[in-house]
C-alpha cells in the first residue's frame, strides 16, 4: 500500500527529555531525477538539505547519506560537485558510488581492464581503490590500432594511454565497467574479444568460449534520466548488448556478468555499513537507524533495491518514490513504494511528519510488505563478494 505526504500536523512526538530527535531514523538518497537533473539542482532539493540540517520545526540535524549507481569519478569528486549543485558540504563519508563497493575486489585480481568514464578518470578511481594493474580500451587500442578499425584515438589519448609492454602476453583477469562508456562500439569490441579470449589473454580465440575474465558492471540501470525530456541508455543497456553479441557470435553461448549497484543487495549493505559509522561519526549516535528512508526515481532499481533489501535487514527500509525523474506519473510501477510524493523536499516531510507522529502518515508493517523477489540472472545474492567493515 501507498501513502501520500503529511496532513494537518499534530503535536510531536518527543523522547523523555522532551526535546524531539533524530536518532532512531536517517535518510538514504538517489541523486539523478531526486536531487539533481541535468547537472543542475532540482530546486526543492536545496530546501530539503537544508531541513535535513536542522532548518525544521523541530529542530533536528537528521543523518542522510547519497546511494548512486553513477559514477566515473573518485567519490571525493563526486561529493565536490553535488556540494556545489546543493549549496551544502558533502563529504565522501557519506557518499557512494556504482563503483564503490568494487574496492573490495582489489585484491581478488591482479590485472584488470577498466571501462567508461571520462579520460583517464576511471583509471585513477581503480588505482586510488588498490587494484595493482589497471588496462584501459585506450591502452589496448593504442598497442594494436587494429583492434578498433574505425576508431583512432585523439592525440590527447594517445598522450595519456600507456605503452611499453606486449599487451598480447598480459593476462586480463577481470573487466570493470566502472562508468559508462564514450565508445560503446570499441568498448564492446575490445570486451568480446576479452570475453571469447583463452583465459584473458589478447589476440586468441577460446574453442570453448567459456575461459574469459569475469565482467563485473557498476550498475545495470537500462535508462537514467538526464537533461534530455526523455530517458536515456544506460550501463544496463550497454551489458545487454554485450550478452546478447557474446550470445550471437558464439552461436548461442551465454555470457554470464555481474553487476553492482542498485537493486543488488550487497550494494544496501555497503550502504548500511557506511550509514551507521556516519551516524557515529558525524552525529555521535552509536547505533543503527530504526527506519532508513530511501528516496529514488527509479522503481526498477531504486524501489526494487529497497523493497527487497527491507525483508533482509534488521531495521526497516521505507521506499519512497519521487516524480521528478525516470518513473512517469499515470504509469504503474513495475515495483510498487511505499510511499509516493511529488519531489524530494516532500519525501523529507513525510518521514519527518512520520516520525514526529503528524496526522496523515500511518504506513504498513514491515511484516506484511508485499515480498519481492530479485531474479535477473547475473545479479549479486546477498553475500557473494567479501565485506569490510568500515572504519
Amino acid at each position: 500500500p501507498e501513502e501520500s505526504g503529511p496532513a494537518t500536523p499534530i503535536t510531536p512526538v518527543t523522547p523523555l527529555d522532551g526535546l524531539p530527535s533524530a536518532d532512531t531514523f536517517a535518510f538514504a538518497f538517489d541523486i539523478d531525477g531526486v536531487l539533481v537533473r541535468g547537472g543542475q539542482a532540482i530546486p526543492e532539493a536545496i530546501e530539503a538539505m537544508k531541513m535535513l540540517n536542522g532548518e525544521n520545526k523541530y529542530g533536528v540535524k537528521v543523518p542522510y547519506i547519497f546511494l548512486t549507481n553513477g559514477g566515473g569519478k573518485t567519490e571525493a569528486e563526486r561529493c565536490l560537485d553535488l556540494s556545489r549543485q546543493l549549496d551544502i558540504s558533502i563529504s565522501p563519508a557519506q557518499f557512494i558510488c556504482g563503483h564503490s563497493p568494487m574496492r573490495e575486489l582489489t585484491e581478488a585480481y591482479g590485472t584488470v581492464l577498466v571501462v567508461g568514464g571520462e579520460g583517464e578518470k576511471c583509471r585513477q578511481v581503480a588505482e586510488g581503490y588498490g587494484f595493482k594493474d589497471v588496462i584501459t580500451p585506450g591502452d589496448i587500442i593504442k598497442h594494436d590500432s587494429a583492434t578498433t578499425p574505425f576508431r583512432k584515438l585523439t592525440a590527447e589519448e594517445l598522450r595519456c594511454s600507456k605503452s611499453g609492454r606486449d599487451l598480447s602476453k598480459v593476462k586480463i583477469e577481470a573487466i570493470f565497467v566502472f562508468a559508462d562508456s564514450r565508445d560503446w562500439a570499441g568498448d564492446c569490441q575490445i570486451m568480446l574479444d576479452l570475453a571469447m579470449s583463452k583465459g584473458g589473454y589478447l589476440g586468441t580465440l577460446s574453442e570453448t568460449f567459456d575461459e574469459g575474465p569475469p565482467i563485473f558492471f557498476s550498475h545495470s540501470d537500462m535508462v537514467w534520466s538526464a537533461a534530455h525530456a526523455n530517458v536515456r541508455l544506460g550501463m544496463g543497456a550497454l551489458r545487454r548488448m554485450l550478452e546478447t553479441l557474446f550470445r550471437d557470435v558464439t552461436k548461442g553461448k551465454e555470457l554470464d556478468t555481474i553487476a553492482f549497484g542498485k537493486p543488488q543487495i550487497p550494494t544496501f549493505e555497503f550502504a548500511t555499513r557506511l550509514l551507521r559509522q556516519w551516524r557515529k561519526d558525524e552525529h555521535e549516535i552509536d547505533a543503527p537507524p530504526e527506519t532508513v528512508y530511501f528516496v529514488g526515481d527509479t522503481p526498477e532499481s531504486d524501489i526494487r533495491g529497497t523493497n527487497e533489501f527491507n525483508k533482509h535487514s534488521e531495521n526497516d527500509w521505507f521506499s519512497v518514490l519521487v516524480k521528478t525523474g525516470v518513473w512517469q506519473e499515470g504509469t504503474e510501477p513495475a515495483y510498487k513504494p511505499r510511499a509516493t510524493v511529488d519531489n524530494v523536499l516532500e519525501a523529507v516531510k513525510f518521514g519527518l511528519a512520520k516520525e514526529f507522529g503528524e496526522k496523515g502518515t500511518k504506513v504498513p508493517r514491515k511484516d506484511i510488505i508485499e515480498p519481492l523477489c530479485l531474479a535477473d540472472a547475473g545479479e549479486v545474492p546477498t553475500g557473494a563478494i567479501p565485506t569490510a567493515a568500515l572504519g
